[in-house]
């Protein structure tokens, strides 16, 4: 469990000529793939710890999305042919001779999910749910067993996680513009705005440019004039948060690929590009702190419908994340980056490796800090044994 402290001296990206920054919105096909397998897991969790007192063994992060048919039109368009969306992945159907409705647990966590966020989904009409879940390989399912007897969760793969702290200027506007779109305010406002949003930034030296592509609901659209007026009220509704955590100058552009003399607009039906020709699959937006950012390390892992027990493709993304959070708090620490490695069938509180960078205030050692940020580091790993019930309440 050994930590490695080093001191970062290249610039932050914050800091760099230019910056790049994506955020896959609520109602992008793979945010809601990510979506419906962490509601899932969530949802497994909750019934193993009601039936049998502990969570049993399961992994349902391999969903996939494929898009059905559409006609949108102004005033109300229809659905031709239904949203499939396929929940695969492995998890425990029987214990001491009984057996859990997995299928139907996933089926209602997809109908709750698409009813609490997506108002022009009917999921009855709009969505063909399949679902395939078989029990996990014999070794697996033993080694996940095997921490009644340990007394703590033994990991479940040799991964990696990463995370950083603080966000910069432009992930921190990414990030919120997205979630102000799709707050229950802006919906209610504009209810033309579907939850099919997705962000792309781009800070060029002291300016920054953002891209965003809406799905409009075509009931509440009239004509190509109100979708014009719509999207002039989408943009200033970006700028104006946008401007909440920047000065530099801000360019919006909104649906761009829209070619208004011919008629052709970003329109839906039910508000996401779901409904015709976007499929989606778990794993391929977002990462575990919600932004996509290529100017820093990322891991390919899905968090999204991985146990949260022993699998440290979820819990290791999640904690390194925590602890640079919390690093960034110590008095001499200005940006944090941490990487947690580690080994199948260990003690997930024993990473095989771990890593701290740290970039720190003008002056500042990394003697100055070192006992406050191990502290933090330990103390964080420490506490995976509940990250179950940390999980469950996020």
């Amino acid at each position: 469990m050994h930590l490695k402290l080093s001191k970062l001296e290249s610039p932050t990206p914050g800091e760099l000529e230019l910056e790049i920054v994506e955020r896959k919105g609520l109602g992008h096909p793979d945010t809601i793939c990510d979506a419906l397998a962490e509601e899932l897991s969530r949802a497994l969790c909750r019934v193993y710890m009601d039936e049998f007192g502990f969570v049993l063994h399961h992994n349902v992060d391999k969903g996939l999305l494929f898009a059905g048919r559409s006609l949108p039109a102004f005033g109300g368009g229809r659905v031709l042919e239904p949203i499939e969306i396929y929940q695969v992945g492995r998890a425990t159907i029987e214990f001491n001779d009984k057996k859990i409705d997995v299928k139907d647990i996933a089926a209602r966590c997809v109908r709750n999910w698409f009813e609490e966020h997506f108002t022009a989904i009917e999921p009855d009409k709009h969505l063909y749910i399949q679902t395939r879940l078989r029990p996990g390989s014999p070794d697996l399912v033993e080694l996940f067993a095997r921490q009644a007897e340990m007394g703590v969760p033994l990991a479940n793969d040799t991964s990696c996680g990463v995370g950083f702290a603080p966000l910069t200027v432009l992930e921190r506007v990414v990030l919120e513009v997205e979630r102000h779109l799709n707050s229950s305010h802006i919906r209610g406002k504009y209810p033309a705005f579907g939850p099919d949003v997705k962000v792309m930034g781009v800070r060029n030296g002291d300016k920054i440019e953002l891209t965003i592509a809406c799905a409009f609901i075509d009931k509440f659209v009239a004509d190509l004039g109100g979708y014009r007026d719509l999207k002039f009220a989408l943009a200033q509704t970006v700028l104006d948060k946008a401007r909440e955590f920047t000065e530099l100058p801000i360019d919006v552009q909104v649906n761009c690929a829209d070619d208004l003399s011919r008629g052709s607009i970003y329109l839906t039906v039910t508000g996401t590009s779901s409904e015709s020709g976007d499929d989606g699959e778990v794993g391929r937006g977002n990462r575990a702190n919600g932004l996509i950012t290529p100017f820093r390390p990322m891991v390919m892992e899905a968090a999204a419908g991985k146990n949260p027990v022993t699998h440290v493709g979820k819990i290791y993304n999640i904690a390194a994340m925590e602890i640079a959070e919390e690093s960034v708090k110590v008095a001499g620490v200005k940006e944090a980056y941490c990487y947690l490695v580690s080994r199948i069938g260990q003690p997930v509180t024993e990473p095989a490796c771990g890593c701290l960078d740290l970039r720190l205030e003008r002056g500042a050692t990394l003697s100055d800090v070192e006992t406050k940020v191990k502290d933090i580091y330990y103390s964080k790993l420490q506490g995976l044994n509940d990250f179950t019930k940390i999980i469950l309440r996020i």
